[in-house]
C-alpha cells in the first residue's frame, strides 16, 4: 500500500467520521418546559417580515418606545422530537417555566442588597427603608428575539428596570384618605408615608403590575407578578414610629367614639322633636273637630248655639261635686 493510498484512506475515514458524528449530533430534542429557536450561520430563522410591533406585546409600549423595541417574530420550536439541525445551525434553548426570586436579588452582584434579601428605597418624607418581597417571571414566547440577541443579561436589565420603578413608586406614593375622612386634618398622619405603604401594599404591587406590562416587549420576559411581603423603617426610628402610630390610633379612636355619641343625641334629639309634635297634633285635632261642629250648628239657626252650651252646660254640672251660685245675679 503506498503513501498515497494511506493518506486517502485516512482522510476518507475521516470524513466518513465527520459526516457520521454531524448526523448522531445532529438530532435534539425540546423538553416540555422548553422552548427553542435554529440559527444558521449566526441567523435566527424568522416568520417574514413580522415584528413585535405586530403582536399584542406592542400595547403595552409607550408610544416613543415602539421603534426602538422593535424585534422580528422568530420561528419557535415547541417540545417533541427528535428534531435535525445541520452543522452550520445552531440550536438555542429556553426555559420558559415560571421563576421566582427575591425583589432584592441582583444578578450582577449577588452579594449586594444583603445578599438580596433586603432592597432598600427612599420614602416621599426622606425615610430609608427596606423591602421584602418576591416576583414571579418567566420567558416570553413572543419575544425570543429580545430575549437571546436583544441584550446580553435580561434578567438583569428586568430586575433594573424593576427596582428603578419601584423605588420611583415608593418615592412618590400617596395613599387615598377615604379612611380618614372624620379625623381632623391637624391629626392625619400626612407626613409618615411609610404608614400608607403598608396600608396600602396591596396598591402598590398593583402598581407595579402596570407599570412592568412592557417588560415582554422591552427584554423578552414576563412580569408575573410582583408581590411585596414587607416595609421596615430603620431601626433607630422604628420604637419612635410605633409611639406616633399608638398614639395617633388612640386619638382616632377617641374621635370616633366622640362622633359616635353626638350621632346618637342627634338621633335622639330628632325623635324627641317627632313625638311632641305629635302629640301637639294631637291636642289640635279635636279643637278642629269641634270648631267645624260649632259651625255646621251656627248655619242650622240662631238658637242652636245656645241650645248646644245648655246641653254642655247640664252635662258639666251632672260632673260637678259644687256648684256656686252667684246670688247677686
Amino acid at each position: 500500500m503506498t503513501g498515497i493510498e494511506i493518506i486517502v484512506g485516512v482522510g476518507l475515514g475521516l470524513t466518513a467520521y465527520v459526516l457520521l458524528r454531524a448526523l448522531m449530533m445532529g438530532f435534539f430534542t425540546v423538553a416540555p418546559n422548553e422552548r427553542a429557536v435554529l440559527t444558521s450561520f449566526g441567523r435566527a430563522q424568522r416568520i417574514g417580515a413580522a415584528t413585535t410591533l405586530d403582536t399584542p406585546l406592542a400595547d403595552d409600549l409607550p408610544e416613543i418606545d415602539r421603534e426602538r423595541y422593535s424585534y422580528p417574530q422568530l420561528q419557535v420550536i415547541g417540545p417533541g422530537g427528535p428534531y435535525f439541525r445541520w452543522p452550520w445551525q445552531k440550536i438555542h434553548k429556553v426555559n420558559v417555566a415560571i421563576s421566582t426570586v427575591s425583589i432584592a436579588f441582583d444578578p450582577d452582584t449577588p452579594e449586594a442588597n444583603q445578599a438580596g434579601s433586603v432592597l432598600e428605597a427612599v420614602t416621599q418624607d426622606q425615610l430609608n427603608i427596606g423591602v421584602t418581597g418576591q416576583i414571579r417571571f418567566s420567558v416570553s414566547e413572543s419575544n425570543l428575539y429580545a430575549y437571546l440577541f436583544g441584550v446580553k443579561k435580561p434578567i438583569a436589565h428586568v430586575m433594573g428596570y424593576l427596582v428603578s420603578i419601584l423605588r420611583e413608586r415608593i418615592a412618590n406614593f400617596k395613599a387615598p384618605r377615604e379612611d380618614e375622612e372624620g379625623v381632623p386634618q391637624e391629626l392625619r398622619l400626612e407626613g409618615i408615608s411609610i404608614n400608607d405603604l403598608r396600608k396600602n401594599v396591596n396598591l402598590l404591587n398593583e402598581q407595579m403590575d402596570r407599570e412592568c406590562r412592557s417588560s415582554a416587549a422591552r427584554y423578552g420576559i414576563i412580569l408575573d407578578a410582583s408581590l411585596i411581603t414587607g416595609i421596615d423603617p430603620p431601626h433607630q426610628i422604628e420604637s419612635a414610629l410605633a409611639a406616633i402610630n399608638t398614639a395617633h390610633n388612640e386619638v382616632s379612636s377617641d374621635i370616633s367614639v366622640a362622633q359616635a355619641l353626638a350621632d346618637q343625641r342627634i338621633e335622639e334629639s330628632k325623635r324627641a322633636v317627632e313625638i311632641q309634635t305629635m302629640n301637639a297634633e294631637a291636642e289640635v285635632e279635636p279643637l278642629k273637630w269641634l270648631a267645624e261642629q260649632l259651625q255646621l250648628l251656627k248655619q242650622s239657626g240662631p238658637d242652636a248655639i245656645p241650645g248646644y252650651l245648655r246641653n254642655v252646660r247640664l252635662d258639666l254640672y251632672k260632673r260637678a261635686r259644687r256648684i256656686v251660685l252667684d246670688m247677686g245675679k
